[in-house]
């Protein structure tokens, strides 16, 4: 019998010649038809092709190759029309309306009858946002309808939406993921299958998945988008994903050629292909290219605050590991300098309401102080405290797990696969976790979202349990504020709050770091680091 991880080296050794098959029918057999095909791996595992679920970066990146809506974001995260061609917003900011493009067709299926396909009109979108906000479906994109009051199909390309309040951000949210729309025959035919039998109206419709092996996409020869020349999108003809589990792997593919981009940075290869100062080593900067800018993402570790352990329970603990370690020589030893040390809140730079905080200096005199104060208070003598994580980030557990060892807090480091912690994470059964956030829109809301306690997980991504009247009166106050400046003023206090609580230690905020063949063009980069493969070529 062969293993699974046997079976996953040989499904990933043979996906070229499974392509290569796809390709080759009806041409010569020394056809190269390699500059077609993009090829990556995604380690970290995906859940689901339903945009409806789509909750993490690595289902966003595939499904957004399948899925439009109304609206979409381009690099510099500007709002543009997508299937929408243009919208209109009433002057109290609570209506919108949507003119819809006559040209969107849903990829080819068998339920659409004689022509195995059918145009997308507003009953569709009516459809889709139903079906996310239905409790039986318990979709968790659900929150993106909260500020909705209703919306309709006036007619085949006019859909209206109406709001309860204005909220100054929801043409942001539009665009994430979960807004995609859905054809309502196939999904209910499919029911929960849907997941793995996706048909929307992207760029590249869906061919074959043998989950956690591989995934292939192929080229959607109706889609509606075309580039500036005219030339109808996408250029290339697949996309081919492998799930290798271990970002080391993923590296030796990528240097040998047998995949085209590497996202990101480990500790398994980041001193191979960096230099101290995080400049691409001279050894491959002929073969390939790296591409870094800013990148909306907090990383940070969690407490659950609902948990029975006395360590968790304790602000003096959590407040202890926020002063112990000095997150400026943990940006240089474990990321090359790579990304900034977090020096605010849980708001990275770069979103309204960021600011510099006292509660992240690094003070171990201090961090010991309160690890003092604590054993005195409780009567522990050897505080203890697990620390979960996934292999990424192992590194910069141990590096915390070293330094509040100092000031005498025991952490010990649990690493578990990036999908099992999520899991975790989402049902209360880790008391500390790493995680990080990333923004679905430039709007300092989608950060804050995160403590509100109408989003306990698991209905919502309140992971902490975290619950405090003035957080939540003020995150309401927010929507009743159109004035950027006053908004920022509530953000800033909203994130103070959660600091001063010390129910998460901020890590760093991110920067994107992509790694390409030096073949690959069009790839782009963005701040929220969405992959987006309708405009890449491979010479």
């Amino acid at each position: 019998m062969i293993k699974p991880k046997s079976r996953q080296i040989i499904y990933y050794l043979s996906i070229s010649c499974i392509l290569f098959l796809f390709f080759s029918c009806g041409k010569s057999a020394n056809s190269n038809q390699d500059h077609l095909v993009f090829r990556y791996n995604e380690y970290a595992n995906i859940n689901t092709l339903d945009p409806a679920f789509s909750r993490t970066l690595q289902d966003n990146s595939v499904c957004n190759q399948l899925f439009n809506g109304l609206v979409q974001l381009d690099e510099e995260l500007n709002i543009l029309p997508c299937i929408a061609k243009d919208w209109s917003i009433s002057d109290d900011g609570i209506v919108y309306q949507f003119n819809l493009r006559n040209d969107v067709y849903f990829h080819k299926h068998k339920l659409f009858g004689i022509d195995s396909t059918r145009i997308v009109v507003a009953k569709d979108f009516e459809y889709s946002l139903n079906r996310l906000r239905d409790h039986k479906i318990a979709a968790p994109g659900s929150w993106v309808l909260n500020k909705v009051d209703d919306f309709r199909a006036i007619n085949d390309t006019l859909f209206e939406i109406t709001l309860k309040q204005p909220f100054p951000a929801f043409i942001g949210l539009l665009t994430m993921k979960y807004c995609s729309v859905v054809p309502k025959e196939v999904v209910e035919h499919y029911g929960n299958e849907f997941r793995s039998h996706p048909i929307g109206t992207g760029p590249f419709k869906f061919k074959r998945w043998e989950e956690s092996i591989k995934l292939v996409f192929r080229r959607n020869e109706n889609y509606f988008e075309t580039d500036e020349r005219g030339n109808k999108l996408p250029y290339l003809e697949a996309i081919a994903l492998t799930f290798l589990p271990d970002k080391q792997s993923e590296f030796l593919q990528f240097a040998q050629g047998n995949i085209d981009y590497l996202q990101g940075l480990d500790a398994s290869y980041k001193d191979e292909l960096l230099t101290a100062d995080g400049r691409l080593r001279e050894s491959y900067s002929k073969s390939i290219n790296m591409t870094t800018g800013p990148y909306l993402n907090s990383e940070y570790l969690g407490f659950y605050l609902d948990s029975e352990t006395p360590e968790i329970q304790s602000k003096l603990i959590r407040q202890a590991i926020n002063y112990g370690f000095d997150r400026k020589k943990m940006m240089i030893y474990l990321r090359n300098g790579i990304g900034n040390p977090a020096d605010g809140g849980f708001i990275p730079i770069g979103l309204p309401g960021y600011k510099k905080s006292n509660y992240l200096t690094y003070q171990p005199e201090k961090a010991e102080q309160l690890i003092k104060q604590f054993k005195k208070e409780s009567g522990i003598v050897n505080p203890e405290i697990i620390l979960v994580t996934s292999s990424n980030y192992l590194s910069f557990c141990e590096f915390i797990q070293r330094e509040l060892e100092k000031s005498g807090l025991k952490i010990n480091v649990d690493v578990m696969p990036e999908a099992t912690l999520r899991s975790s994470r989402s049902s209360g059964k880790v008391d500390m976790f790493r995680s990080s956030w990333v923004a679905d829109y430039l709007d300092a809301e989608n950060y804050l979202s995160i403590f509100y306690s109408k989003n306990f997980t698991p209905d919502g991504s309140n992971y902490f349990h975290f619950k405090n009247e003035m957080v939540d009166s003020l995150y309401n106050k927010a929507f009743t504020i159109s004035d950027i400046e006053k908004r920022k003023h509530l953000y800033t206090t909203i994130d103070s709050l959660a600091m001063d609580n010390a129910i998460m230690v901020p890590l760093f905020y991110d920067e994107v770091v992509r790694f390409t063949q030096k073949n690959v063009k069009g790839l782009g980069i963005n701040p929220i680091n969405l992959l987006d493969l309708k405009r890449v070529k491979k010479d």
